[in-house]
Parts: C-alpha cells; structure tokens; sequence
C-alpha cells in the first residue's frame, strides 16, 4: 500500500539534516568572491549564474558569507520545496521561471537588487533544461538591471550523481572536499535583445562556463 507523503511536511526536518550535511563539506575557493561581494556592497550590481546540478553544493557554500542571496526558483511543487529550504537558511527567493511568472520575476530581481542590496542567483539552464544550456531570463535580468554575470561552478571530490535525471544532480558525500570555481563578470551586451541577440549572449555565456573548473 502507498501512503503519500507531501514533502513539504518534512521540510523542517530536512533543512536541519541538510544544515548539518553541508557544514561537514570543506568548501574551497578558486577567484575572488569576496571581492565582488565587497563592490556589490558599494553600488555595483550581480548577477549569479550557476547550473541546475550545482544547486545542492552552491546553496551550501552559500551560508560561509553573511549577505543573503536571492534564489529565482519555479512557480512549481518543487520550486516550492526549494524555496522553503532557501528561506530556512536564510536567504530570498523570488518566484518565476522562463515558463511562468517571468516578466514579473525580471522586475522582481531588478527590485531586490536596487532597494535590498541582494544578490541574484540563476539556475540558468532550469527548472527543466536542456542541462548546461542557458535560458533567456539571467541575460534579461542583467541588461534591465546593468548587471554583470557571476559564473559560479562547483566540483566535489567524492560524490552521488543522478544519472537518471535530467541535470544529472549532484550530492557530495559529507566530509568530502568541494572546489568552488568563480570566473570574471560576464557583461551582457547593451544592444538591443533581439531573438539572434540573445542566442549570441547565451552562446557566449555558456563558453564562458566551461572555462570554469579544474585545470585539465
């Protein structure tokens, strides 16, 4: 017999266990965050750009900083679950995706980051890929907002990858050591953002994540 059981029930109890998981992870950084944490401090807006597959790690590394992000999660039951795990820990949310309520989130973004002093997060190629390809919103975003893009990319040592999903999600072993890899700011061109505009920006984005990494 199967009993279901909605997981947002259990949210109290998972963001405990996924709280004491992530202090357990040795995080390293490669680049300077803390700098441009510094000059998003100062004035200067940013934008975070990461893979859907490093969610678990990044949201992790992200309570070693005192400033709050701002996560851009879906209007849907798992955009839910992520959302009440991010605010458990801290952080804003803005709901939205490239589907639903995206017009809205764009400004919403725009708000958070003029009148709150908080910094963006993008899972550019979610809530349901193609995995490690861009979507239009984080180009969106930086232009109205006169953002730049943050390439975040994480990698650890000794981890669980789903291999059936569609991201291929990743879970790092406790205790294990994550490499946290931040490139240059990105800066999305001032031209207008016509459809071949916009392929371009994704295409230049999406190469300027593979350079991030381990050297081969």
């Amino acid at each position: 017999m199967r009993i279901p059981i909605d997981p947002l029930k259990l949210m109290p109890v998972f963001s405990l266990a996924y709280k004491g998981w992530v202090r357990t992870i040795r995080y390293k950084f490669h680049g300077d965050l803390e700098g441009l944490l510094e000059k998003q401090a100062t004035g200067e807006h940013f934008v975070i750009g990461l893979w859907h597959d490093d969610l678990f790690n990044i949201i992790g590394m992200a309570g070693a900083f005192a400033q709050r992000f701002a996560a851009l999660v879906s209007q849907s039951k798992d955009g839910e679950i992520a959302a009440q795990l991010l605010e458990s820990l801290g952080h804003r949310t803005i709901r939205g995706s490239s589907s639903r309520g995206g017009l809205r989130a764009l400004l919403e973004v725009k708000r958070v980051m003029e009148r709150e002093n908080v910094m963006p997060a993008f899972a550019m190629d979610g809530p349901r890929g193609p995995r490690h390809k861009p979507k239009d919103g984080i180009i969106l975003a930086a232009q109205i907002a006169g953002a730049k893009i943050i390439p975040l990319r994480t990698f650890s040592k000794s981890k669980i990858v789903f291999e059936k999903s569609w991201d291929k999600f990743v879970v790092p072993y406790p205790f294990t050591r994550c490499d946290v890899y931040v490139g240059e700011p990105f800066s999305v061109t001032t031209n207008k953002l016509t459809k071949s505009e916009l392929v371009s920006e994704r295409e230049r984005l999406e190469e300027h994540m593979k350079m991030l990494g381990p050297q081969k």
